[in-house]
């Protein structure tokens, strides 16, 4: 009998480019199961042997990186040179968690008795479920694979439906550089099902997700339930903080990175410009002509900066949030309302207020949305007046004002002067609503381990 498939499209033309399974309940049981059995075996691996196929992984990618970039564009819309830059930061991930696998320590602790030892050590979790968003199939699966292989554990991977043949090429991947089979199980499928029959199934002891901030609350309900390990990273709200004494230019420079990277859709992409009302008119008057700037097209196209967003649902999303925040008040500055194509030329809305949708929403598109404020006081308060707190940025030439602003924000993680953070050697999370948990830098294996103590009695011999 064959299996039901589901179709994935180009973004950018919608032509079907592949088909893929679409998993019935006994295949994703026994995805979990190849990966419970597997669990033993690579959990008795050492850490340097785990860590040097890490390592084989990202030195294949690597040498890979065209054929794996022209996929993601071909799936996920992005240009190109953005594509492949995904792979070489997937790639990264990789090789920073080979290095780290070895340096699992344990540690002993001085007992009370002379006749004891207590030894504590850091052990896999076992088989870890990692749910993953479309518009990083690469570096979204890298940030949570690397450091759950690196610590032992076995996974099942679901990619998003419409980007699913990245995580597919990359699981190939690792079992033509000698991972086991078994050790990295992907199942794939459309809507809810699958991914709710993984975060259910006994045997995963791990569920590591990224994705919508209610989608989000709905896995930590559920792993909260029977007492399983979770970690979220979900929606963003950044606030892009120009105070009055900044670089204009470096403030613009920033500001076209944390924008328009990957046409807006990262949970990290600048969503709410808040600039102090003396350089306003300066920062408006530089960003313009450098937005209006941006070549908008399909992805393999040669010069193109901004993709397709990823289906037409992505589209209405930004008209209705555009829409809105015009017909409450906000000045068109560059740019206009979205039509019917994929294609969204860049958006430039000033005189933005908080009672607007686009202030409390997460936009996942190429508009940037500004908002004058009094001083420093009102900069800090409106980037806050958000239940996200994933990110932020704040462009300064003080480093002490710097350093005072950023001590007041609600963010898990802080750009200054600077639009592009995610490094795989820096820990990657928010704070509130933004999620739990943190990926990358040597914190980021502490959710895939666990903590066993072993007290240990001499005994006489006869």
């Amino acid at each position: 009998m064959t299996a039901a498939r589901f179709a994935v499209r180009d973004p950018a033309t919608d032509a079907i480019i592949d088909e893929v399974d679409a998993c019935d309940d006994a295949a994703v049981d026994a995805a979990v199961a190849a990966a419970e059995a597997a669990g033993p075996g690579w959990r008795a691996r050492p850490a340097p042997a785990r860590g040097e196929l890490v390592a084989a992984i990202a030195r294949r990618m690597r040498a890979d990186e065209a054929r794996l970039g022209a996929l993601i564009t071909a799936e996920g819309g992005k240009p190109t040179a953005e594509a492949i830059g995904e792979v070489r930061y997937a790639a990264s991930f990789f090789e920073w968690f080979a290095g780290e696998a070895p340096r699992i320590y344990g540690e002993t602790i001085p007992a009370a008795r002379a006749d004891q030892q207590i030894v504590v050590e850091r052990v896999p979790v076992g088989v870890c479920a990692l749910i993953t968003p479309w518009n990083f199939p690469a570096a979204m699966l890298a940030r949570k694979l690397a450091p759950a292989l690196a610590a032992g554990c076995t996974v099942v991977a679901k990619p998003s439906e419409l980007t699913p043949l990245t995580t597919l090429a990359l699981a190939a991947l690792a079992e033509e550089v000698g991972v086991p089979r078994g050790v990295i199980n992907v199942v794939t499928g459309q809507g809810p099902r699958v991914p709710t029959r993984l975060v259910a199934d006994p045997r995963v002891r791990k569920v590591s997700f990224t994705g919508s901030t209610a989608v989000g609350r709905a896995v930590l309900t559920a792993c909260a339930a029977r007492g399983v390990r979770a970690s979220v990273e979900l929606g963003g709200n950044a606030p892009f903080v120009v105070l009055a004494d900044a670089d204009v230019e470096r403030a613009v420079a920033a500001a076209l990175v944390a924008k328009f990277r990957n046409a807006g859709q990262t949970c990290v992409a600048a969503n709410r410009f808040v600039v102090e009302a003396a350089i306003a008119a300066r920062f408006e008057a530089a960003l313009v002509p450098r937005v209006a700037a941006l070549t908008v097209g399909p992805g393999a196209q040669p010069g193109v900066d901004l993709g397709p967003l990823i289906d037409d649902r992505a589209v209405a999303k930004v008209r209705r949030l555009v829409e809105d925040a015009l017909a409450r008040g906000a000045r068109l500055v560059h740019g206009a309302v979205p039509g019917a194509s994929r294609f969204v030329a860049p958006i430039v809305l000033a005189e933005v207020t908080a009672e607007m949708a686009i202030w409390r929403e997460e936009i996942f598109g190429p508009v940037v949305a500004i908002r004058a404020v009094a001083d420093e006081a009102a900069a800090v308060a409106a980037a806050n007046d958000t239940d996200a707190g994933l990110c932020a940025y704040v462009m300064t030439r003080d480093l002490g004002r710097a350093r005072r602003v950023v001590r007041q924000l609600a963010v898990g993680m802080v750009g200054v002067n600077e639009g592009l953070i995610s490094t795989a050697q820096a820990p990657f999370g928010g704070v509130k609503a933004s999620g739990y948990g943190r990926e990358g830098s040597r914190h980021g294996l502490d959710d895939y381990l666990d903590y066993q103590y072993v007290m240990t009695t001499a005994l006489d011999t006869p």
